[in-house]
């Protein structure tokens, strides 16, 4: 395959795309990012950005590709928060001990009895070393239903599997992770 630069014209034609595509999706398309970023609304204009600086250049090299143009701007999206959140993940690991110590600790100040903290202190290490302990595909799942807190429709697309399904398998992983936190 030979690769052809873009005319000036063609410029022209993507950037037209790109505008038309941006103004009709960039209400849904914060929500979206809103809702990956956790309510962070910092974070979901940085994802923002990031789409529809893609966007425009995938679709300034590839005008010709472009069938679905606001259909393409949450693919980029949802690329883009995949990215962030590999990103994330090199930086610093899955789960911060140190925090999940923090809230425990927060707990103990606020009046519980030294046992109770020290079970629930017990119970979250456990806890922490089941999701560590947990395939790729089922630490996925954890994340999506609770870290993004999806729904499950969501959840059955993104993992491309029925809502019935994802349902069962997240019911696996509560049984799962109870029974850890349980020993």
């Amino acid at each position: 395959m030979e690769y052809r630069t873009p005319e000036c014209g063609d410029f022209q034609i993507a950037d037209e795309m790109f505008v038309a595509a941006w103004r009709a999706e960039l209400p849904e398309l914060r929500r979206r990012a809103l809702r990956l970023a956790a309510g962070q609304r910092d974070r979901a204009e940085d994802l923002i950005a990031d789409t529809a600086i893609k966007a425009l250049l995938f679709m300034r090299r590839s005008p010709d590709a472009m069938t679905d143009p606001r259909g393409f701007l949450y693919v980029v999206l949802r690329h883009v928060f995949l990215d962030a959140v590999r990103r994330g993940k090199r930086e610093a690991e899955t789960i911060d001990r140190g925090a999940a110590e923090g809230a425990v600790e927060n707990a103990a100040g606020q009046g519980l009895a030294a046992p109770q903290w020290l079970e629930l202190h017990d119970q979250l290490h456990r806890v922490v070393a089941a999701v560590a302990e947990l395939s790729r595909d089922q630490r996925r799942l954890f994340a999506y239903r609770f870290v993004e807190d999806l729904p499950y429709p969501v959840i059955a697309a993104r993992l491309r599997i029925t809502q019935p399904l994802a349902r069962k398998r997240v019911q696996l992983l509560r049984q799962r992770l109870k029974a850890a936190s349980d020993e």
